[in-house]
């Protein structure tokens, strides 16, 4: 049987494509266990192998939203805190629901194979992720070493953010109808009586309140300042971060460029630009790693 001259590219592409992941996985392997200090960087990608929703492109958004789909709006549209005001029925529908979701979602195995690396080192860790979903809290990570540059689903604040105080959405369930509407009585503020929103930064977001994400910042700032004081071999890996929202992968390639390291960056669709590029998911990567 002849093989065509696609197959034989493929095959010699599947091959070189092979040989330079095992190159890099080896590599990511020996900078990590060098290592003295982690600065583990996460995107949304982070969370796919968990069963959390990809929403990658609006077709992706609407596959885990099909009633939002019927409503015609894209996710940078959905995610705007003026729907708390216009329609905080349909707001909370939509945050309610990815509350719980979150609530629901077990950690996959890679971060507590991070957790432990963690633990190993002299300096341990500092988490930078544009996540909401508090999944690294959830594995066990110290909320003193997490900064969320996005903010928290799990805390919540006023829409008019009258005390510029936040509190905690532990005690909130949101009900859901069938037609996507959240059931009365919706999360108000605990000050005014206003309704209450996640303390999370949406698109055209001019009332975030971002104090906590702040006080994150000044820590993490204090724990790398303390890792370059000493003299400790700093790690950097990134994971499931992409290019259309680049706040992680900016972050990854400042510190990177501070410390003089490679970065690692793990990404199945957009691993290129670090100097050790791993295209596989974060569960695969990190398995044949640690």
């Amino acid at each position: 049987m002849l093989i065509s001259r696609y197959e034989i590219f493929y095959l010699f592409y599947a091959i070189i494509f092979s040989m330079n992941t095992q190159e890099n996985l080896q590599k990511a392997k020996v900078v990590l266990q060098e290592a003295d200090a982690l600065f583990i960087t996460a995107g949304a990608g982070m969370g796919v192998d968990s069963g959390l929703p990809d929403f990658r492109g609006t077709e992706g958004f609407w596959n885990a939203y099909p009633k939002v789909r019927e409503l015609k709006l894209r996710f940078e549209e959905m995610a705007n805190p003026e729907w708390f005001k216009s329609d905080p029925h349909l707001a909370w529908a939509f945050y309610g629901h990815r509350l719980q979701l979150y609530r629901d979602t077990v950690p996959h195995e890679g971060f507590s194979k991070l957790l432990q690396l963690s633990n190993d080192k002299a300096y341990q860790s500092f988490i930078f992720t544009s996540n909401v979903d508090g999944q690294f809290q959830e594995s066990g990570f110290g909320e003193d070493q997490i900064m969320e540059c996005h903010g928290s689903i799990h805390h919540l604040q006023c829409i008019h953010d009258c005390k510029q105080k936040l509190w905690s959405a532990d005690e909130i369930i949101v009900e859901i109808t069938e037609d996507f509407r959240a059931k009365d009585s919706l999360p108000t503020c605990p000050y005014c009586a206003s309704i209450a929103r996640p303390n999370i930064l949406m698109f055209d977001d001019f009332g975030w309140n971002y104090s906590r994400s702040n006080g994150q910042r000044d820590r993490l700032v204090q724990w790398m300042d303390r890792v370059e004081r000493d003299g400790a071999k700093l790690a950097i890996i990134e994971m499931g971060a992409g290019t259309a929202v680049p706040t992680v992968r900016n972050s990854s390639q400042q510190i990177a460029k501070r410390f003089s390291v490679p970065l690692i960056r793990i990404n199945p669709r957009e691993s290129e630009g670090a100097e050790i590029a791993i295209a596989l998911s974060t569960v695969e990567a990190l398995s044949q790693i640690l």
